[in-house]
């Protein structure tokens, strides 16, 4: 497997995805990951704040080289193939259980550069009375022990080995049988419309007054 190696690891660092970027940046080759127990200043999509406490989650970010089109779908398939059967994905980038976050996923690619930076991060032993209190109504955790973080490192990486390489139809096949919006109602910053799986470059589709939109980026919430 050529994911995980080298491997940098910090007890505690800003963003594991900013040490990815610095490695990237450094001739660092492909698959080359960065690890950490704590993150001071994690984040996710529009600058969110990525919240865990220390040592809980699973804290990771891969250098990829040449990386394949709909790398963020094929990262969530793989997130939640590694998870669990119940795992659904929120497009664009969250992976869910019972309806709550667990994981979280971040892209920040330079095309022109040829190379992209892949950030995950998973509740593993998070205690959510631990987490800011905004996030209690919609965050998750597989409830595991700390111990379980790094075999589940190598079965996130397995799983993203696989996908990188599928073809985009294998993809979205798989995308498309854990969609936890098909049919609901959404609403984002255009209005308010019923979701209708993604498309062949894995925009979000969505139904209203009887015409289907594309959405490309921005966040969507359930009505």
């Amino acid at each position: 497997m050529s994911l995980g190696r080298p491997r940098v690891h910090h007890r505690r660092t800003g963003s594991t995805n900013d040490e990815a970027r610095t490695l990237a940046l450094g001739g660092a080759p492909h698959g080359a990951l960065v690890t950490a127990s704590e993150q001071i200043a994690g984040r996710g999509r529009d600058g969110r704040r990525w919240a865990a406490p220390p040592g809980s989650a699973l804290l990771c970010s891969l250098v990829l080289r040449d990386p394949p089109e709909l790398l963020s779908l094929r990262a969530g398939v793989a997130v939640a193939e590694a998870l669990d059967e119940r795992a659904r994905l929120k497009w664009p980038n969250d992976v869910l259980i019972d309806g709550r976050k667990v994981a979280g996923i971040l892209v920040e690619a330079r095309p022109r550069e040829r190379w992209a930076v892949l950030g995950i991060g998973v509740n593993v032993a998070v205690e959510l009375a631990q987490l800011p209190s905004e996030l209690h109504a919609s965050a998750g955790t597989l409830g595991l022990g700390r111990s379980a973080i790094e075999p589940l490192l190598g079965a996130v990486l397995s799983a993203l080995e696989r996908r990188l390489g599928d073809r985009v139809e294998q993809v979205l096949d798989a995308w498309r049988s854990r969609d936890a919006l098909y049919g609901l109602t959404v609403a984002w910053s255009g209005g308010e419309g019923t979701a209708r799986g993604v498309d062949e470059q894995g925009r979000l589709l969505v139904e209203l007054a009887g015409a289907v939109h594309a959405l490309d980026a921005g966040e969507v919430h359930l009505r």
